[in-house]
């Protein structure tokens, strides 16, 4: 990090133990206190790096969903040209994704919370999710722009969806069966 001050290191660090933070244990689950505990730092250093709370979690949900898109870039990037969509599924329909949801898509770690949370944040989720309806529709078949929009908005909601249910559930088969019938239904394919 050449060339990035002390205070902006410290920031980051600040940012990357909220990010991690809030999709495990979600908006309410965890304080000021227990962030700043889990950067190494004390609690009355908050201020001097954040104003609000509330300007934490936006900019820790800012940096959870630009780690997120990171990932599935990525996974589309390593993949060969036609098979873009298949590893953006398997990255994000995978057991590591449902495993460890501190590490992945804050739209399934977080979404039913959002609703409850302040104007800013709602902003970054609704960033959040036109960023990933914008790559789902460069990786979906050519048709027009409204079909295409059409297929990323049912592929979102059915990926985020079976993501968040087989999480909710104590059945490791049953979960995995909602992963696996989400990616053939968004590549529609059929087994």
């Amino acid at each position: 990090m050449t060339g990035t001050s002390k205070k902006e290191q410290t920031h980051e660090r600040i940012l990357r133990s909220a990010a991690r933070a809030i999709r495990q244990e979600g908006y309410q689950g965890v304080s000021v206190a227990d962030i700043m505990k889990d950067a190494g730092l004390t609690h009355g250093g908050f201020y001097a790096h954040f104003p609000s709370r509330e300007a934490l979690l936006a900019e820790a949900l800012e940096a959870a969903a630009a780690e997120s898109m990171h990932s599935l870039q990525e996974a589309i990037r390593k993949a060969p040209a036609s098979e873009g969509l298949e590893a953006l599924l398997d990255t994000y329909l995978s057991d590591a994704h449902a495993k460890h949801p501190e590490r992945g898509c804050s739209l399934a770690a977080l979404g039913s919370e959002t609703r409850r949370q302040s104007g800013e944040v709602r902003s970054v989720t609704t960033g959040q999710v036109r960023r990933m309806l914008e790559l789902l529709e460069g990786q979906l078949p050519p048709g027009t722009a409204a079909q295409r929009q059409e297929q990323a908005l049912a592929a979102l909601s059915t990926m985020v969806g079976a993501l968040l249910i087989s999480r909710a559930v104590n059945d490791s088969k049953l979960a995995q069966s909602f992963r696996t019938a989400a990616k053939l239904a968004v590549s529609n394919k059929r087994r």
